[in-house]
């Protein structure tokens, strides 16, 4: 619908070519059915715990009226004096005529049934009467009450009727002993017997005022407290908060029957004490007042008489009665609800039952007392709620009930039910179905609450609560304030099947909003609830996905959960379901299995009987980046046994680890993050061991830099004919050394170094010696029995062995060697990670054994190595987490390597003839006493490595300081490098080629350099002082964000789908925006093979030089590629827009531009040389945000004289990016799933130096490499160990470097190839012979191709600058333009050209040059 409704819009741009308009529909059309990438919830929001809810629904503390005070001044017979009576008026008192018996009894009956009135809603309360009471009574009976009720809440009532109005002066009255006095009671020291928390009622004439006077002592009370605090130096007003009122007043609620100068009402119909009669009879006071009322009846023939026979209890919904009374508890709740604050709602209706009771028939009080002129006030103070719309609901719901009266009396029919909740449900579903995406919560909240407690209506109610909680977390919150929480727990318990799906889904939406509602499911036993639904086949898969969830959250940082969850086998059913095809059911099975092992190790032995750890291994291959993460997640909370080790739990965490390594080199940053942090785990309990690892490969590098350094000094001596002494043991290991120490030195020595070293070892849980083969001096291998932990003492070579020269030592921490059986496991790479392309990064069993590494399991090299590739991963919280956990093990090994003095070794040295110069004094440390030290300097992987292993901070590295300064090369340290600094393009990949931090003679800093834009993220920076203290467990919020998925709504339909949306109308907009650009480019096109290109609209100077430029096809904008910033620029206003950092490494430059959903919002896609890409949204603006980053390419090809970096090839349509460059293979990278699909080997002995690929579902792959040949594939073949079934065919009539190659689009195009000898193909894909030859004037520096357009552009490769030239060709070969170097005033200054770009569908070209200059062309300036 969306395709058709676009093609009106076009209407207008089809005028003269009916085929071109054809041509622009079908692209349209294309447009709203291609996919969209990187535009999923994991890309656009930040990877964090949901925040925590604005205000907690719980109370703060619950409170219970345990005491009432009842307190009646009746005098019965005696009027007060202060108010005059009509006659008839008002006599009844708790619906008791007081004249129809003797006084004294009259008040005791009436003191009787109103404590049965109060205890209908409080019947657990203590409760006191205090009957015409005197000043003493009335102490008496509240220092009792307060006494018995310490913390809790008293209630006061008070009944006036029979004394005088209150005074101003802050009294009422009571009697003296014989009744001849009116006696003042002071509400000062009323407050003082009652204290707080407390609730009065006043039902007497003028109880406003006495509201005003108890609020003013109060406030007396408050400041004359302040004052005290204040004396005493305890409170400050200008820096502290105000303290907390004295406890007299500081709880308290009061109700009053009305204003400050209003009398009660005397209607004789009515009782005298109708506020207390609203308070504690709600339902008859109510039918009463209705009934007396003369208008809005359908029923007006019904007496007062008649109220009093209406059938059933209060307490029974199926009765008239009981109905009437659950539809009044509806009304009023709602009405509170809609109108009060949430605070005082959850005060006043969710913290005490009574309290709540009482204000739910205040509001009734307040309706009928102020139809009778009286307005009741309370404290706190509550906003008008007599004229509510729900009243006139609560009206019809009587009228309806009245009306079945005189049939009900008579027998003659059964009651019919009042529509009353039916009627509100429907309301909801109008309102669910029917309102605004952001609007107020529904009034009908409330009664959807206690339609629960009606199993006719509950499943209904139910499925529209499930409905309104599927709006997000503001509703989650709603539903809580409202207090659903108890009613839904409640139901739990029900054995209905009906209900599971409904309340499944309610409770998935509670607990991703508040996940501390664990320890109710468990204390109630409900987890039971949630295991039946997981293993039940027959509910649907989204709720046992939602009970999985669910399970997840209850077992989450919380023991008792774990405990009982186990014993309910929830292990079992999450292997049995981890192959579901549902992508979120096998995410949360897995997060729940990592949450029940973690920090529990009774959970962790059951995974292992069941072989968990097995059945996980699939998911890290998953599709989805999310499973895979939490595939991740739960593996590594699967290692880690807190318990004592041995050789069954390493054997099982290195099987674990081994395969999580497989993930390093994964697309997703959710994966790679929760590697690390799942390694983090595992490398602190062998922090020991890797610290030894982490030493050995830095010393290994060391020996590898100065085997280099002597071997140039070799050939320098070679070449003045001196002579040459060779020490093996120099170019040795120190670890080595040490262990040929041991191995020839006496069993004395060996002994006690072993004896010694069995006894210190911390993380080896065998000390039983093993053979390892060492290298001896004359290079015959050697077998000595060593220790498996070997420490300063087991190495240090002292004793009783013989006296030799002297001999570095080296101290080390202490190792865990390999079994026996991990020797043999060399071979197999300790299931190390298979990187592709056939170069691993990972150990090679056959060096290892010539390597200081040698003994070692390959799963701590491996972990090693994989965690300084992450430490140098280009997303920055990769890397941040991962430079957290390798610094932690560089600073074990700094501590652990401490300087150390020896005077004998068991090790005899080479003598040579001394050389003319003579030996170096000290050459490492050698003291004037014959003695050698290590110095701190150079001991272990010399300065620069230690400094290395300490300094590098928690998180990414800052910038340096002084900029364009860099620390010395004693300090280098490859390890700690970045991978593009270890491998740049001018290395080979074996060798470490020059320092990083090496400068050559003379050198000074670039000015080019200091004007660099650096990225503080993307910077390293050694730091003098290693860290103190460890980090602590690293830990990411990825469960968490993950459970966002349950909160937010999973009906609506999202807004780029929804026609009438906002997101959908500008996607609309842009969609004809792109249409209109190849509506009006089209006659550019058709005349470009045979116009010039050489009208310069746009020249200005970068700050760097352009390695590649890409058009923006449908914006004004043109991406320079400098270095490692990008530069956005407007070429048709000719002004640079915006530059910022691509956070690359400093050497490091961007070897490829792209776009990704250009045709609706576009992100920017950069590969640099060091194989890394980045994906940045929002690039044109101030604030570019990095979308996500991964490696690429991770491998080096060796045999390449001239390096390509790295080569990318996207692709919209297939979701697929092509890689390659440097290496022997093209690797796939599928972006939906964010993984590796494919490697494709180029059966090439040099680089891949251009990538093109067609949509026409031809499915071929071409590849130019730099031997000269073109290379076809076909990447719909399986390529695994078969990697030349991905082959087509080969072409092979260039002999030289391909500098581009493109593929016509359309399932007829030729393909395009240009080598840099100066010949250009095109090609037929069907044959192995080209079609047709174009031989240029000049060899080529740079080519490019026009997409559409039958031209293309080169720029040539000269030795002189006046010889630098771009020309302009078509296909037929004709040249169009020529642009070169003119030595006029106003001629161009072109140097040799560095990058080459055609617009995709206009007739422009970009031209960037080595000497900074970026120019833009065109055929045809545009008409103004």
């Amino acid at each position: 619908m969306a395709a058709h409704r676009f093609g009106t819009f076009e209407c207008d741009l089809a005028a003269d070519d009916t085929d071109d308009a054809d041509d622009v529909e079908t692209e349209s059309e294309l447009e709203w059915r291609l996919p969209l990438c990187f535009v999923q919830r994991r890309h656009f929001e930040p990877i964090e715990a949901p925040k925590e809810l604005l205000y907690s629904w719980r109370m703060k503390e619950r409170m219970k009226t345990v005491s009432v005070a009842l307190v009646l001044c009746l005098n019965v017979g005696v009027d007060p004096p202060d108010v005059m009576k009509p006659s008839p008026c008002a006599r009844m008192e708790t619906w008791i005529d007081p004249m129809s018996m003797a006084p004294q009894k009259a008040l005791e009956t009436i003191g009787n049934t109103l404590q049965r009135q109060y205890e209908r809603w409080q019947p657990k309360a203590r409760y006191k009467q205090s009957l015409d009471p005197t000043t003493d009574d009335v102490k008496k009976l509240c220092t009792s009450l307060r006494r018995n009720a310490k913390g809790e809440r008293v209630l006061f009532h008070y009944n006036g009727h029979a004394v005088p109005k209150p005074t101003t002066n802050g009294e009422i009255w009571v009697f003296n002993k014989s009744y001849t006095q009116y006696i003042p009671l002071s509400l000062y020291d009323l407050q003082s017997w009652m204290t707080s928390p407390s609730i009065y009622v006043w039902d007497c004439n003028n109880a406003g005022l006495v509201l005003d006077s108890f609020e003013k002592f109060a406030d007396q009370r408050t400041n004359d407290h302040r004052a005290r605090l204040k004396a005493q130096g305890t409170y400050d007003p200008a820096t502290m908060s105000p303290p907390l009122p004295p406890p007299a007043v500081q709880n308290y609620i009061q109700m009053a029957a009305c204003g400050v100068n209003q009398l009660l009402p005397m209607n004789p119909e009515l009782p005298a004490d109708l506020f207390t009669c609203c308070l504690t009879t709600p339902i008859k006071i109510a039918l009463r007042w209705y009934v007396l009322q003369k208008t809005n009846r359908l029923r007006p023939s019904v007496s007062l008489e008649a109220l009093d026979k209406i059938p059933g209890r209060l307490s029974d919904r199926r009765t008239p009665l009981g109905e009437l009374n659950w539809i009044f508890t509806a009304v009023t709740d709602t009405i509170a609800w809609n109108v009060l604050p949430r605070d005082l709602f959850q005060q006043l209706f969710r913290q005490d039952l009574l309290v709540a009771s009482l204000f739910r028939n205040y509001l009734l009080a307040e309706r009928i007392m102020r139809s009778y002129h009286c307005v009741p006030v309370t404290t706190p103070s509550l906003p008008e709620t007599h004229n509510h719309p729900l009243w006139q609901s609560w009206d019809l719901s009587v009228d309806l009930c009245l009306s079945q009266l005189p049939s009900l009396l008579e027998g003659n029919s059964t009651f019919q039910f009042s529509p009353f909740f039916s009627e509100q449900l429907t309301a909801f579903q109008v309102w669910l179905a029917l309102g605004e995406k952001e609007r107020d919560s529904p009034e009908q909240l409330p009664i959807v609450l206690q339609v629960l407690l009606s199993q006719m209506h509950r499943q209904r109610a139910l499925d529209l609560l499930g409905k309104f909680l599927d709006l997000g977390p503001w509703a989650v919150e709603q539903a809580l304030s409202v207090g659903i929480f108890p009613y839904v727990l409640k139901l739990l318990q029900s054995t209905a099947r009906e209900l599971r799906p409904m309340l499944v889904k309610i409770w998935a939406k509670i607990l991703a909003v508040d996940p501390t509602c664990q320890s109710d499911l468990i204390k109630d036993g409900s987890h039971r609830y949630f295991l039946a639904i997981l293993s039940d086949p027959y509910v649907t898969p989204n709720e046992r996905t939602m009970a999985a969830f669910v399970l997840a959250t209850i077992v989450n940082n919380y023991p008792q959960g774990q405990e009982l969850c186990v014993k309910g086998q929830l292990i079992a059913l999450c292997l049995e379901q981890l192959q579901e095809r549902q992508r979120v059911r096998r995410q949360w099975l897995a997060i729940c299995l990592g949450r029940i092992w973690r920090n529990y190790e009774e959970a962790k032995w059951v995974g292992v009987r069941d072989r968990a750890h097995e059945k996980l291994y699939t998911l890290l291959a998953d599709p989805h980046p999310e499973v895979r993460a939490a595939a991740t997640f739960a593996l590594g909370t699967f290692i880690g046994v807190v318990c004592e080790r041995n050789d069954h739990v390493n054997a099982i965490d290195n099987s674990v680890v081994s395969k999580l390594l497989t993930t390093a080199n994964d697309a997703s940053r959710l994966v790679r993050q929760e590697l690390v942090v799942a390694l983090q785990g595992y490398v602190t309990q062998l922090e020991g061991t890797m610290s030894a690892v982490a030493a050995l490969m830095m010393e290994e590098e060391r020996q590898k830099e100065e085997k280099m350094k002597s071997n140039q000094s070799l050939s320098t001596v070679h070449a003045s004919g001196e002579w040459v002494v060779v020490n093996h043991k120099d170019t040795e290991s120190p670890v080595v050394q040490a262990l040929n120490n041991i191995g020839i030195g006496s069993q004395t020595t060996t002994a006690a170094a072993a004896a010694t070293a069995m006894s210190s070892s911390t993380t080896s849980s065998s000390s039983s010696p093993r053979k390892v083969h060492v290298k001896a001096e004359g290079g015959v291998a050697k077998s000595s029995s060593v220790p498996r932990s070997l420490t300063a003492s087991s190495l240090g070579g002292g004793g009783g062995g013989r006296s030799h020269s002297p001999t570095t030592t080296i101290a080390l921490p202490a190792v865990v060697m390999a079994t026996s059986s991990g020797s043999s496991s060399l071979s197999s790479g300790g299931g190390s990670p298979n990187t592709g392309g056939g170069a691993s990064s990972m150990i090679d069993p056959g060096m290892m054994r010539s390597s200081p590494l040698f003994g070692f399991h390959p799963v701590y090299v491996n972990t090693w190595k994989v965690l300084l590739s992450l430490y140098s991963d280009p997303f920055p919280d990769v890397a941040s987490s991962s430079a957290a956990v390798v610094n932690q093990i560089r600073a074990r090994a700094m501590n652990s390597a401490q300087p150390q003095r020896c005077r004998g070794s068991s090790v005899g040295s080479h003598s040579a003839p001394s050389s003319p110069t003579g030996r170096p004094k000290q050459l490492i440390g050698e003291s004037s006493s014959g003695s050698t030290i290590v110095s701190p300097e150079l001991s272990l992987a010399g300065r620069g490595e230690l400094n290395m292993m300490a300094s590098a901070p928690i998180g990414r590295m800052p910038t340096s300081t002084k900029r364009g300064t860099m620390p010395s090369a004693s300090s280098a340290s490859a390890l700690s490098a970045r991978h593009s600094e270890q491998f740049s393009t001018k290395r080979t990949i074996f060798g470490r080629g020059p320092s990083l931090f090496q400068k050559k003679a003379g050198q000074t800093d670039s000015p080019a350099a200091s004007d660099d834009i650096q990225h503080h993220q993307s910077s390293t920076q050694l730091l003098r002082h290693p860290p103190q203290e460890q980090i602590g467990v690293l830990k990411t919020d990825f469960c968490e964000w993950s459970a966002c998925h349950f909160s937010r709504s999973t009906t609506r339909v999202p807004d780029y789908r929804d026609q009438y949306s906002d997101a959908f109308l500008e996607r609309e907009k842009r969609f004809r925006r792109n249409a209109k650009v190849r509506k009006n480019s089209e006659p550019e096109r058709k005349k470009a093979d045979k116009c010039k290109l050489e009208d310069q609209i746009l020249v200005n100077r970068t700050a760097h030089r352009p390695y590649c430029l890409r058009f923006h096809p449908y914006e004004t904008e043109l991406i320079v590629g400098e270095k490692s910033n990008i530069g956005i620029w407007d070429w048709e206003k000719g002004r640079r827009m915006h530059l910022f950092s691509n956070r690359s490494p400093k050497h490091s430059h961007i070897t490829n531009l792209d776009f990704v959903n250009p045709h609706d919002k576009s992100f920017l896609l950069v590969g640099t040389d060091d194989g890394n890409v980045r994906l940045w949204k929002n690039y044109a603006t101030a604030g570019p945000e990095l979308v996500t980053a991964w490696r690429a390419l991770s491998e080096k090809l060796t045999s390449s004289t001239r390096g390509s970096g790295l080569v990318l090839e996207w692709k919209q349509q297939s979701g697929r990016l092509f890689a390659s460059g440097d290496v022997r293979y093209i690797r796939v990278w599928d972006v939906a799933k964010e993984m590796q699909v494919q490697d494709i080997a180029t059966g090439a002995e040099s680089c891949v130096t251009c990538l093109t690929s067609d949509e026409a579902g031809r499915s071929l792959l071409v590849a130019g490499c730099g031997d000269g040949t073109v290379r076809l594939f076909d990447h719909r073949c399986p390529s695994g160990e078969n990697v030349v079934s991905s082959h087509v065919m080969t072409l092979k009539e260039h002999n030289s470097w391909i500098v581009k190659a493109f593929m016509q689009p359309g399932t007829d195009g030729k393909i395009l190839t240009g080598s840099m000898h100066g010949d250009v193909k095109l090609w037929d894909p069907r044959f192995t012979e080209s079609v047709k030859t174009i031989r240029l004037s000049s060899m080529l520096s740079t080519l490019a191709f026009h997409e559409r357009a039958n031209i293309f552009a080169y720029g040539s490769a000269q030795s002189s600058s006046t010889d630098d030239m771009i020309k302009i060709y078509n296909l037929n070969g004709k040249t169009l333009s020529t642009i070169r170097y003119l030595s006029g005033f106003m001629g161009n200054r072109i140097s040799p050209t560095s990058c080459l770009v055609f617009h995709p569908y206009k007739s422009l070209l970009a031209v960037g040059s080595q000497d900074c200059i970026l120019s833009v062309y065109t055929g045809e300036r545009p008409k103004k």
